[in-house]
């Protein structure tokens, strides 16, 4: 799980600077603290299914996309 949690992270992270938006932006976009934000992106806190919904709608992305490039980016780590 701690692999899924840290790729996850690294996907998010590369999303966001994608976006151009630091980690106050996407949190005030999405309505989250930016320090759950940077929680996310170390991998120290796994998103709810809502979370995962407003992170999709601050970075402007769906959330099918989003969890494809964490399949991505744990196919690259195993």
């Amino acid at each position: 799980m701690e692999q899924t949690l840290i790729a996850f992270g690294k996907t998010l992270r590369a999303l966001r600077k994608q976006a151009n938006l630091t980690q106050e932006e996407l949190g005030f976009e999405a309505d989250l603290q930016r320090i759950y934000i940077s929680k996310l992106e170390l991998g120290q806190q796994q998103p709810s299914l809502t979370t995962l919904f407003k992170l999709a709608r601050g970075l402007n992305c769906s959330v099918s996309d989003m969890l494809k490039a964490v399949e991505a980016q744990l196919a690259e780590t195993s």
